[in-house]
C-alpha cells in the first residue's frame, strides 16, 4: 500500500509539472527568438529574403528560415496547414483567387516589389513579326492568364471584351486578327517551353530564373504605373500583427532592400512604392 501511495504521489507530481509547463509556454509566433519559416520562389523572392537575413534580420531580433518552392500552389497549401509562418511569392489578385477556389484563409500583409509580365520569343525580335496562326504560351492559372491576355490586348495583338480587364479568359477574346493559338501551361514551366512555341508570356520571376532579361529581351513588357500585381508578404488570416510578421514586413520595405532590388535586378524587378 505504501509503495502504491508513493507511486500515486509521484504520478500526481509529474502531472502537475507537465500541466505547469504547458500553461507557461509562450506561443511560437510571439516568441522573439522563434524561427519564422517563410516559403518563397527562388528568384527573386528567396534572394530578397536572404539579403534581409544576412543584413537586417539579426539586428531586428528576427530568426528567419527560408524555404524555397518552384510552384505557386504548395507555398499556400503549406502556409494554410501551418507548416510555414508566412510566404512571399504572389500578388494579391492571385491570392484572392486561391482563397476563393481552395477555401483557404490567407491574408496579404504588405507589397514588396513588382515583376513586370513580358512576352518573349526565341524566334522573333519584334512583336510585329509574330506570324499568323502562331502559338503563344500563357500561364494556366486564372489571374495570370487574364493578366497575359490583357498584356497582348494592350499591345494591339488581340482585342478583349470591354471592361473585362485582367479577369479575361480566352472566351473574352473578341478579335484575334492573326488567329493565334493560346497554349495554357503551368507558369513555372513556360520558360522551358519557349523553344516549342512562337512566343510566350512569362512571369517576371520565372523569366529571371531562365536567364532572360525583361528590360531588354521582352518583345512587350507590362506597364508598372497603376499595376495591382505587386508581390508581397502573406500569412494566415489573424496573424498579420504577430511580432515577427510585423518585423519582417517592415524590413522588406526598408530602403536598403529597395536599393538591393534596384541594383541587382536592373529594372526586371521594381520595388513597390
Amino acid at each position: 500500500m505504501k509503495i502504491r501511495a508513493l507511486a500515486g504521489v509521484a504520478a500526481l507530481a509529474l502531472l502537475l509539472t507537465a500541466c505547469g509547463t504547458s500553461q507557461s509556454a509562450t506561443p511560437a509566433a510571439a516568441t522573439q527568438d522563434a524561427v519564422l519559416k517563410v516559403g518563397a520562389s527562388p528568384v527573386p523572392h528567396a534572394e530578397i529574403l536572404q539579403f534581409v537575413k544576412n543584413n537586417l534580420a539579426k539586428q531586428a531580433g528576427l530568426n528567419l528560415e527560408i524555404v524555397e518552392f518552384t510552384d505557386y500552389v504548395q507555398p499556400n497549401v503549406q502556409l494554410s496547414e501551418g507548416q510555414l509562418g508566412a510566404n512571399f511569392f504572389q500578388h494579391k489578385p492571385y491570392l484572392d483567387d486561391f482563397n476563393a477556389s481552395k477555401g483557404t484563409k490567407l491574408s496579404f500583409v504588405t507589397p514588396v516589389h513588382l515583376e513586370p509580365l513580358g512576352l518573349y520569343s526565341k524566334k522573333l525580335t519584334d512583336v510585329a513579326a509574330l506570324p499568323a496562326e502562331a502559338t503563344v504560351a500563357v500561364p494556366n492559372d486564372a489571374t495570370n492568364l487574364g493578366r497575359a491576355l490583357k498584356l497582348l490586348a494592350d499591345n494591339g495583338i488581340i482585342t478583349l471584351k470591354d471592361g473585362v480587364g485582367t479577369a479575361a479568359t480566352e472566351r473574352d477574346v473578341t478579335a484575334n486578327p492573326k488567329k493565334l493559338t493560346f497554349k495554357p501551361i503551368e507558369a513555372a514551366q513556360i520558360p522551358r517551353s519557349l523553344e516549342d512555341v512562337d512566343a510566350a508570356v512569362i512571369n517576371g520571376n520565372y523569366a529571371i530564373e531562365a536567364g532572360l532579361k525583361p528590360a531588354t529581351q521582352a518583345l512587350v513588357l507590362e506597364k508598372t504605373e497603376g499595376n495591382p500585381y505587386a508581390n508581397g508578404l502573406v500569412v494566415q488570416a489573424g496573424h498579420e500583427k504577430d511580432p515577427n510578421i510585423v518585423k519582417l514586413g517592415q524590413l522588406l520595405q526598408d530602403q536598403k532592400v529597395k536599393d538591393f532590388i534596384q541594383k541587382k535586378y536592373e529594372g526586371a524587378v521594381i520595388p513597390a512604392s
